[in-house]
């Protein structure tokens, strides 16, 4: 009778209101005591519907632990990268490419004939430069080779006048040897006429003999003196021919200058390498000295001036990486070479005078030089190009 009453009092409900309405299911009586409420297991039930499950907590727990290990893993690939590609290596973009730079200049002064060279052409050594005009040179070297020849006539000329008087020498000695045995003949005849006496021969023979017998001296003097004109002679000679000699090997090196500047009128290159700063062109007179261009050879190196901080582990030898702002693209390799004894501010032309006014501590740079391992023929690299290398110190 209950049930029929309620299906009743539903009818007459959806009677006066049309719009729809959900089917309410009746529940069933709980069978005991210890039976679920209703009402707490429609809680339960719109609650599960509406999300608000225990699972969502541990979905958040499990998105925190990925959330750090992630962290942790980023933490030591971080660490992992400084110790692999930082900590290990010093950089400095304080850093430039240097080289021996040859200025040209001429020995000899003239009028320049022609310029043979190109800017930035490249030269090897013993390639012409410049040619100045050699005509001056050439008269003077002409005029030289002539008193060259001259000085070596008169040497010969010397050498057969001690030949000659040599000769004179011998035989004035044999006109003593000739004078002092007609001494001793005149002497002897003198002898032996007073020994004789006027009993044997006349007074006039006698006088005639002593007379023979003075000049007979008298021809030995004679004779001597002449040979020692002679000897005399022939030191003279030997005096003119160190003289010529002399005068022989003054030309031939005045001939050898004159064909040093003869060879000075074409200036040549020294050494393989670049032509930069040409500033001569034909027509100009130049000086000895005067700076007409320069060779920047290939052999160059990095100067890189690295922070005293930087130098603790910094050794010769260690490898170097160089990236040149010229070639982005292009990685270079080197090694330390040297370093330099002294900070770069202590060899400037104003030294900083830290003993006087406030002094205010700032850290200095050391300059560096890096070599290439090798010449890349592909890149021109030239002094004052800034460079960036990396030392691998460790």
């Amino acid at each position: 009778m209950k049930a029929a009453a309620e299906n009743t009092n539903v009818a007459s409900l959806n009677h006066h209101d049309s719009r729809p309405h959900r089917a309410v299911i009746p529940q069933p009586a709980p069978a005991n005591r210890f039976a679920v409420d209703p009402e707490e297991s429609i809680a339960e039930t719109s609650a599960d519907t509406n999300g608000d499950s225990p699972a969502p907590k541990k979905s958040h727990r499990r998105r925190n632990i990925a959330v750090g290990i992630a962290a942790l893993i980023v933490a030591a690939a971080v660490g992992t990268y400084y110790l692999e590609f930082v900590a290990p290596y010093e950089s400095t973009d304080d850093a430039f490419i240097d080289a021996h730079v040859t200025p040209i200049a001429p020995q000899v002064s003239g009028r320049v004939e022609k310029v043979l060279v190109r800017d930035n052409q490249f030269v090897n050594a013993g390639d012409v430069l410049v040619q100045i005009d050699p005509s001056n040179y050439q008269a003077k070297l002409d005029q030289e080779r002539a008193n060259f020849s001259s000085a070596k006539s008169r040497l010969g000329q010397a050498n057969a006048q001690l030949s000659v008087d040599q000769a004179r020498v011998q035989q004035e000695t044999a006109n003593v040897v000739a004078a002092e045995a007609e001494a001793k003949r005149a002497d002897a005849d003198s002898k032996r006429y007073r020994a004789i006496g006027t009993s044997g021969v006349s007074e006039s023979q006698i006088d005639l003999a002593d007379t023979q017998a003075r000049s007979a001296d008298a021809e030995v003097i004679v004779a001597h003196n002449k040979e020692l004109a002679a000897e005399s002679q022939v030191t003279l000679d030997q005096a003119n021919i160190e003289t010529a000699s002399a005068a022989v090997k003054s030309s031939e090196a005045a001939v050898r200058q004159a064909e040093l500047d003869l060879s000075y009128t074409q200036v040549t290159a020294h050494e393989p390498g670049y032509v930069t700063h040409r500033t001569v062109e034909a027509d100009a007179y130049v000086q000895p000295g005067q700076a007409l261009l320069a060779i920047v050879p290939k052999d160059v190196w990095v100067v890189a001036n690295f922070k005293e901080t930087q130098l603790n582990l910094m050794r010769p030898g260690q490898p170097v990486t160089l990236k040149v702002d010229a070639y982005p693209g292009t990685k270079f390799t080197g090694h330390v070479d040297s370093i330099q004894a002294g900070a770069g501010a202590r060899f400037s032309l104003l030294p900083p005078e830290n003993a006087s006014g406030n002094y205010v501590k700032v850290v200095q740079r050391v300059p560096v030089k890096i070599v290439l391992d090798s010449t890349d023929t592909q890149h021109i690299l030239g002094p004052g190009m800034s460079v960036v290398p990396e030392v691998r110190v460790k």
